[in-house]
């Protein structure tokens, strides 16, 4: 009983943008909302060389802590069970990069599972059931206190943050593609 492909996210490969917009997303049916006080730095990137360097969403320009979220636009997703997480991504210096989740009741968790620097390209799939959570404060893109089950039922935005300041090449973080699993619950 895989929940199956709830959406995927990469890039359109039109030019790069600050701040990213929607017009960015290759998938129509998503929205696109970005948080903090950072968030006018959330750049959409790509460099001519390496020839196949890809198009992503890049956080090295947010001047404060910043997240992106994504928000399908007919339903929620319900990540109990074996929902999980697929994304390709690469951080540089201390930037780990974290799930964030806009739960029903309208608050924000923040996951433990965090992905480090790497040299290149990283894929990563991970299981929502082995992640544990802090309340995260959307205004100011900081983690909070532990949050015990959190009720993963009727999830509305799907993102991420690394919960810092953009430090440019050096220090940031990229997300070239997001898939997440789960099941479709019809927004009411």
């Amino acid at each position: 009983h895989r929940p199956p492909l709830f959406f995927r996210e990469d890039c359109k490969e039109i030019p790069a943008a600050t701040p990213v917009a929607p017009e960015h997303l290759m998938n129509p049916k998503l929205q696109l909302a970005l948080y903090g006080p950072g968030k006018d730095g959330v750049r959409k990137s790509h460099h001519e060389t390496p020839k196949d360097d890809p198009y992503y969403i890049w956080s090295g320009e947010c001047a404060g802590n910043c997240a992106i979220a994504l928000r399908d636009k007919q339903s929620y997703v319900d990540l109990t069970g074996l929902g999980k997480i697929r994304w390709r991504t690469k951080q540089s210096g201390f930037r780990e990069l974290h799930l964030i989740l806009k739960l029903p009741d309208g608050t924000w968790v923040v996951s433990d599972h965090a992905e480090g620097a790497t040299v290149d390209w990283h894929e990563t799939e991970f299981a929502i059931a082995d992640v544990h959570w802090r309340r995260l404060d959307i205004k100011t893109i900081v983690e909070g206190a532990w949050v015990e089950r959190p009720d993963l039922s009727k999830v509305d935005e799907i993102g991420w943050t690394d919960l810092m300041v953009g430090g440019h090449s050096p220090a940031s973080s990229r997300v070239d593609w997001i898939e997440v699993y789960g099941k479709p619950v019809r927004r009411e």
